[in-house]
């Protein structure tokens, strides 16, 4: 019989968190264990489609936000109730402890709150005094595990009391489809015809002002006023894109931006990119770095990302956001400048450090009570 895991998320589109769980579910046996999720958007996921063909389930409801706790808890409980499911694993981090209360009350044996940021957006004392600290307590009374991406994850969601006994599940990647990517070097030049001597700033990411796209874009002004032939491509979609749009034809640079929207590519796309700028201005993880250091990309990022995303194959620079721009614009000069690693070096280093996800993967049955 196959065993269950319902995994409860914002949506299934393609983030940090939502790429990690599909690095994870394509890993598994599916023959034994199978992933459903809940989706709190009407709208179809990304990942969607892919879930349904791998033989997951996705159920949509609405967010605790629009139902409110009550409806809300009951909502996961009809869910719950359809399958005989071995764990709940929670993803929407100080609103985890909602579903896993749901999964408390329905008998559920593994309940897992998962920590994916460091930091939410500034709130007011109210927030900070009261809100967190009772959200968290309702994590604590329901969660049978806690787990991160990273220490800093972990402190901000848990707290110093409760993330001593946090599991830090690292964010593997499938380090091998970058590896059977690299052949064309010149992929993404030839689909926006470029010339050979363009350098390609990438970054990837939801277009909003926590990943703070519009500081690519004075950097990348900095550099073309230098003399530097460079153009920046943004993958991923967001709120914040008609605002860029903008400020790319205020700063007269429109010709050297490019918006490709959601891709599947990123493989291939970070094999493109010849160096990975990344000015967050806070982050959970930044899984996106591993990925652009698997490709051998050299990464200039913000030092809000933890540096655990480091993996020592001198490819990563972290800098201030409140450095000068200049500043910046040196290390992304200098960054141009590095070669990549040899891939067998990358896949040793991947591999010691925990992130190769063939590797991970048993660390995600054992949080249920399985084996591979």
């Amino acid at each position: 019989m196959i065993k269950r895991v319902l995994h409860v998320v914002s949506a299934m589109n393609r983030g940090g968190a939502e790429t990690l769980l599909m690095n994870v579910y394509r890993h598994i046996d599916r023959g034994s264990v199978q992933f459903d999720f809940v989706s709190h958007r009407s709208e179809v996921g990304h990942y969607d489609e892919e879930i349904e063909s791998l033989g997951g389930k996705i159920y949509r409801i609405p967010s605790l936000g629009k139902s409110g706790p009550v409806n809300y808890v009951k909502n996961i409980m009809r869910i719950i109730s359809k399958q005989d499911y071995i764990a709940v694993h929670a993803h929407t981090d100080f609103q985890s402890g909602f579903p896993a209360l749901a999964a408390k009350r329905m008998g559920i044996r593994k309940i897992v709150c998962h920590a994916h940021t460091n930091r939410w957006e500034k709130r007011g004392p109210l927030y900070n005094n009261i809100v967190f600290p009772l959200l968290r307590s309702v994590i604590k009374y329901s969660a049978t595990d806690l787990c991160a991406c990273s220490l800093e994850a972990a402190h901000f969601l848990f707290g110093e009391k409760l993330s001593r006994s946090v599991k830090i599940l690292k964010n593997g990647i499938d380090v091998d489809e970058y590896w059977t990517s690299n052949d064309d070097h010149d992929y993404l030049r030839k689909e926006l015809a470029l010339s050979k001597d363009v350098k390609i700033l990438g970054h990837v990411g939801h277009l909003s002002p926590v990943k703070d796209q519009s500081f690519i874009l004075k950097l990348l002004k900095r550099l073309l006023d230098e003399g530097i032939h460079a153009a920046a491509v943004f993958v991923g979609e967001g709120p914040d894109r008609q605002e860029l749009e903008e400020k790319c034809r205020h700063l007269d640079i429109d010709g050297r931006v490019f918006f490709l929207g959601v891709r599947a590519d990123i493989p291939q796309l970070m094999n493109a990119f010849d160096v990975f700028v990344f000015p967050s201005i806070y982050e959970g993880f930044g899984i996106v770095t591993l990925e652009a250091q698997c490709a051998g990309t050299a990464c200039v990022v913000a030092e809000t990302v933890p540096s655990s995303t480091d993996l020592g194959l001198g490819l990563m620079s972290f800098l201030s956001l409140d450095d000068d721009i200049q500043i910046w614009t040196d290390e992304v000069k200098r960054a141009l400048g590095r070669g990549a690693p040899d891939k067998f070096i990358i896949k040793r280093r991947f591999s010691q450090s925990g992130y190769y996800i063939r590797e991970s993967v048993p660390k995600w049955l054992a949080l249920y009570g399985l084996t591979n």
